[in-house]
């Protein structure tokens, strides 16, 4: 693998490192009185990179567009035919700068890639029914298995620790202190063991996991290929004629062919063929250094022009881990019994309450049973067949008996969110569970804010007394309760028409409203849910702080792209303009040109660097992804 990469490396290189001998062999013949052999080097140079632009000109031709390939082409055969072969070869030897400038960017922008993809788990240490340990490949752990993760091993799957244990949550958090975890906290994979071996109960498969969702996801970005290109594109479709009638109008004015082979040199466009694009995937590549995963060049732009945010409250603005604070039942009922028929229906759901709830049932000592007939409602709920009978669990739809309007009643005041449990058709129940705001919401609201957003709406399907107590806790906006998801759908479309908006969530209710936004941003890239499956963005870190970093990234990613195609392309005019004058022999041009080229290439790649905020900046708060 290592001799491959570096014959890739080698080959990616070569054409620059080639032309460049080449034209200082041609220069040193040149010194040395060897003129017809130096321009033997510099004419075979401009004439093999003529080849190659004439590849990449068919290629445009038979995807039906004019682009700056043929200014490129015109300006090596113009100087091949005028003999000013030194200009060929400047000319030559700036596009293969260009060339190898954006191999270098593309390379630096996925090396983040290819460090998720080495490090991608392969296999898992899983225990055996006599006690014993078994080495099998990672795709063969299913749910509920018991693994052994070993000091400095990766965790395999997302799983729940069955002992304390020390972990480097780095390569999913990008955060590079080690982290404490107690038995019972879910962890995501990737993750690696600082510590001494733990146990692990699998909650999921490798393929439904948090790595292989940031991997995933992380190709889908590095493939995507940027708007900022095709608006290059379009550009060119205008600057292509300009530079022709430029030539067609020194060489018919003056009678002199070379001032027109001089306006083709200076006119070849690299910063609008490659500084737009390099100045995107190096923003990508930031992003996903700081766990913002962003699947192409379209949304990362459509991010940084961003105003409205709309937000969940469940696991986005609270701390998207509620704990059962009491379960109540029907007069005569039993409240365990309600528990456990609840867990029963809600083990296979993705949704937050849901893993509470079955939590609070195995922590009391209950089994759940596996149920039949599972169905889930977005914003609803779940139900099933549970010991022959039909449970459901979510919100009630009708009218409640008195003793449920005494408990709701109750449970408003103390800030807590009922799921109702009904058996067959009968309200059975209703297990109330608390989700504190998390300490940092209010101090992240303000990130936001100081990021660019001017309106921040929070849309939750939660009861207003709730709902309303963590808004104004946090600050937001406005608020939206009782939010279906067709109405968080509605919602975002009545907020797209004031300016491009950006929608966050985590549930399977969410995902609607995910694809109605400019750019929907899941939180927890789990890789199993309709949400990050449905999403621009996914954070693969519990925090939505590195939202606010992404926009900055998004803004400057932006904002250098457009200076380094304008200043550019203003600077290639400028001297156009000289050479249609005759102010710009060819071979002075060609070299102005490089400067250029050189210099908005170099600046589109400072999109690459930048100090972010420090991650430290608003504290984690989840032991691991949301459920949903």
């Amino acid at each position: 693998m290592g001799g491959a990469a570096r014959w890739r490396r080698w080959r990616d290189f070569a054409p620059l490192a080639g032309l460049t001998v080449v034209v200082l062999v041609g220069a040193g013949l040149w010194l040395g009185g060897r003129r017809t052999a130096a321009d033997v080097c510099w004419s075979a140079a401009a004439l093999v990179t003529l080849l190659v632009t004439l590849r990449w000109l068919l290629r445009s031709l038979r995807q039906r567009r004019i682009g700056v390939d043929v200014i490129a082409t015109l300006a090596l055969v113009s100087t091949l035919l005028t003999g000013e072969y030194l200009a060929g070869a400047v000319v030559a030897l700036m596009l293969a700068t260009g060339h190898t400038l954006e191999i270098y960017a593309h390379g630096r922008a996925g090396r983040d890639l290819h460090e998720l993809l080495a490090r991608a788990p392969r296999t898992a240490h899983r225990r055996t029914p006599d006690g014993g340990i078994e080495v099998v490949d990672v795709d063969r752990v299913r749910r509920d298995d018991r693994l052994l993760v070993g000091p400095g091993e990766v965790v395999p799957v997302d799983g729940r620790t069955e002992e304390p244990a020390t972990l480097d949550e780095s390569i999913v958090t990008g955060e590079s202190r080690l982290v404490e975890r107690v038995a019972g906290d879910r962890l995501a994979s990737g993750v690696v063991n600082a510590g001494a071996a733990f146990g692990l109960r699998a909650t999921g498969t490798a393929a439904e996991s948090t790595y292989a969702g940031i991997v995933r996801l992380a190709e889908e970005a590095n493939a995507a290929k940027a708007p900022m290109v095709r608006l290059a594109d379009r550009y060119a479709a205008a600057f292509v004629p300009f530079t022709l009638v430029l030539a067609g109008l020194a060489w018919l004015v003056s009678g002199e062919f070379v001032r027109a082979v001089a306006v083709l040199v200076v006119a070849t466009p690299c910063p609008l063929l490659l500084a737009t694009p390099i100045a995107i995937v190096s923003g990508l590549s930031r992003a996903a250094r700081l766990g913002v995963l962003v699947r192409g060049g379209g949304s990362l732009e459509l991010l940084g022009r961003a105003r409205i945010l709309l937000v969940d409250k469940t696991g986005t603005l609270t701390a998207g881990r509620p704990q059962v604070d009491r379960v109540a039942a029907e007069p005569g009922g039993d409240g365990d019994e309600v528990l456990r028929l609840a867990a029963s229906v809600e083990q296979l759901s993705t949704h937050v309450l849901a893993a509470a709830i079955v939590d609070a049932a195995r922590d009391r000592g209950l089994r759940p049973v596996v149920p039949g007939q599972v169905t889930e409602e977005p914003g609803q709920g779940a139900g099933g067949r549970v010991d022959g009978r039909l449970v459901r669990v979510g919100q009630h739809g009708g009218d409640l008996p008195e003793w449920a309007v005494r408990e709701r009643d109750r449970a408003e005041s103390d800030g807590l969110s009922a799921v109702w449990v009904s058996v067959d058709g009968t309200l059975a129940g209703a297990v109330f569970l608390r989700d504190p705001v998390r300490p940092d919401a209010a101090a992240t609201v303000r990130r936001l804010r100081q990021a660019g957003f001017s309106k921040l709406v929070m849309v939750t399907g939660d009861r207003p007394q709730a709902a309303g107590r963590v808004a104004r806790a946090v600050g937001v906006d406005d608020l939206v309760a009782r939010c279906s998801p067709q109405e968080k759908v509605d919602r975002v479309r009545a907020e797209s028409e004031h300016g491009v908006t950006v929608m966050v969530g985590d549930g399977v209710n969410d995902a609607p409203a995910l694809a109605a936004a400019g750019v929907g941003v899941a939180l927890g890239a789990t890789g199993a849910t309709a949400s990050a499956d449905i999403a621009d963005a996914v954070l693969s870190v519990d925090r939505l702080d590195r939202l606010a970093d992404a926009v900055e990234i998004a803004r400057r990613s932006r904002k250098i792209a457009v200076q380094s195609a304008t200043v550019g392309m203003g600077l290639a005019v400028v001297a156009m303009v000289a050479a249609a004058f005759g102010l710009l022999p060819p071979v002075a041009g060609a070299f102005l040109q490089e400067g250029i080229d050189v210099a908005v290439i170099l600046n589109a790649l400072r999109a690459l660097g930048g100090q972010p905020r420090p991650p430290d900046a608003a504290p984690a708060t989840s032991s691991g992804p949301p459920g949903g």
